[in-house]
Order: structure tokens, then C-alpha cells, then sequence
């Protein structure tokens, strides 16, 4: 009989990140499946995490089912559909440039707002919401630019990640747009949704009805999972399947120790190799 490890025990919650830690690429981390399924026979809930806004959260639900891994499309929260739900909460029925692409769209639009790709009036957008968009331009650039700067279209950011990891290496990713839009126009977002901020973990604490100390999150990245579990004041996993190493966790460590470094929010509360070490045989 299994049973979760001592640091664990009264997790009511699990938030993971998706690639990196339940798969990557297309291919099933090992032994992930196994791992979600038992959380739930004990009778935690499991929901997903990712800073992905590119693809739609049923898309997500369709790649994990062929997984071998069951979610229900209110349990897959994406940078875009954070985004989306907080941009509702201000505006209902908003008008709205967007840099991104179909995942944030298609977000947007099931919640009633109008994308206006090519708008005349400026000041007829009430948002500018910018996320990874690999066919951005400088027209696309120029748009968003006009419509904060004439407009007065309020700037916001699905997520600042440098980069966007690849089969082999990295692109760029949505930072690079939405840095793009911050220099044209000397401002910055009025809010970015996705990790490392704790906007949209606290959002899943609210939806789901769990206090912080009841929840975790297994994320694969420092500056991004791990840091959005610190502020949001959860347990945070560090599990070595994706990108940080057990060497990129000491050399955190010892720089903390030595500078007092501000980087200590990064530091994960557990650190495991793979996923069913949160499991002991009892």
C-alpha cells in the first residue's frame, strides 16, 4: 500500500506544471499516470498549471487522454485562461487587441469578448493583451503600440517567459512580445498572469476552495513554478525531470547562504528526482 511521504500528508490540492513534469513533448514522463491516479484514489485533487496561452484548454484535456491521463477541461488552467477570466472580472464584453494566438483567442472570445485584428478607432479597445505569438510582426507591433499610446487600451501580459522550450533547445517566447510592446510604448504591463506571478495559483485556490497551507505545486522550473509556489504561499516541489538539476538547486542554495540573496524565493520547499517519490510503501 502506498501513502504519501511525511512533508505531504496533509496536501488536499496538487497543482502541476504539465511539460517537463507530467510529460515531455509528446511522450509520458514516467511513471506520471500512475502518480495522478493514486492522488486521486486518495481522494486529492489534481488540477494543471501551465504558462502555455498558444493552445486551448481542450486541447490540453485531448493530449493528456492520450496520455492515459483523464482531466476535466475546469481542472486545466493556462496562462490564457487565467488571463481571460481576471479580463472579465474587470470588463464583460470587452474589446480587445491581442498578440497571441489561437489558445488565448479562443479564451477570450468563449467568454464574450470581440478580437479586433485590425481596429481603426484606438480608442474603441478597451485591452491589449499580449502572449506568445510566432507570427508576430512589426504591423502587429505597430497596432498595439497606437492602441495604448491613442487609445489608452489598458496593457496586459499572459506571461514573461524569455524563452519557449523546443524538441531541441529554446525559441524565443511571450516575454520577448510583450518587452517588445513595453519598449514602444515606455509602459509595462498593468499585470502579467501567468508564473512566476501568484496570480493564477491564487486563483486556483479560490476556485477550488482550498486554503494555501492545504496545496502544493510540482513544477520543473525554479524561476517559474517553484517562485509562483513561494509567493502564492504553497508547498513547492522541485522535481528533477525537466529543467533544474539537483546542481542548479545547490549552487542556489550556497549563493542564498552566502549574499542573502533575494533568489531564496526560488529555493523549492522539496526537491525529488522523479514523481512517485512522494510515495511510500507502508
Amino acid at each position: 500500500m502506498l501513502e504519501l511521504i511525511d512533508e505531504l500528508k496533509y496536501i488536499k490540492l496538487a497543482i502541476f506544471d504539465l511539460d517537463g513534469v507530467v510529460y515531455r513533448g509528446d511522450k509520458l514522463i514516467p511513471n506520471a499516470e500512475k502518480v495522478i491516479r493514486e492522488l486521486k484514489e486518495k481522494s486529492i485533487e489534481v488540477v494543471y498549471n501551465t504558462n502555455n496561452s498558444t493552445i486551448t484548454r481542450q486541447s490540453f484535456v485531448e493530449k493528456l487522454k492520450k496520455l492515459g491521463i483523464s482531466s476535466k477541461l475546469s481542472n486545466i488552467y493556462t496562462s490564457a485562461s487565467i488571463t481571460s477570466a481576471e479580463i472579465t472580472r474587470i470588463k464583460k464584453k470587452a474589446k480587445i487587441y491581442v498578440i497571441g494566438e489561437t489558445g488565448l483567442r479562443e479564451e477570450l472570445k468563449s467568454l464574450g469578448h470581440t478580437i479586433e485584428t485590425n481596429p481603426t478607432i484606438y480608442k474603441d479597445i478597451d485591452f491589449v493583451i499580449v502572449g506568445l505569438d510566432r507570427a508576430f510582426s512589426y504591423d502587429r507591433l505597430a497596432i498595439a503600440q497606437k492602441c495604448i499610446l491613442e487609445g489608452d487600451s489598458q496593457f496586459y501580459a499572459t506571461n514573461m517567459d524569455p524563452t519557449l522550450p523546443v524538441a531541441i533547445g529554446f525559441k524565443p517566447g511571450a516575454g520577448v512580445m510583450v518587452n517588445a510592446v513595453t519598449t514602444c510604448t515606455d509602459k509595462k504591463p498593468i499585470r502579467v498572469f501567468g508564473k512566476p506571478e501568484p496570480f493564477g495559483i491564487k486563483l486556483i485556490l479560490k476556485d477550488k476552495k482550498f486554503s494555501p497551507e492545504e496545496a502544493c505545486i510540482f513544477g520543473d522550473r525554479l524561476n517559474t513554478d517553484i517562485l509562483a509556489g513561494n509567493r502564492a504561499e504553497i508547498t513547492s516541489i522541485a522535481v528533477l525531470t525537466g529543467v533544474s538539476t539537483k546542481k542548479m538547486i545547490i549552487d542556489l542554495k550556497k549563493k542564498v547562504n552566502e549574499t542573502k540573496d533575494k533568489d531564496i524565493k526560488m529555493l523549492p520547499d522539496l526537491v525529488i528526482d522523479k514523481l512517485d517519490d512522494i510515495f511510500k510503501e507502508m
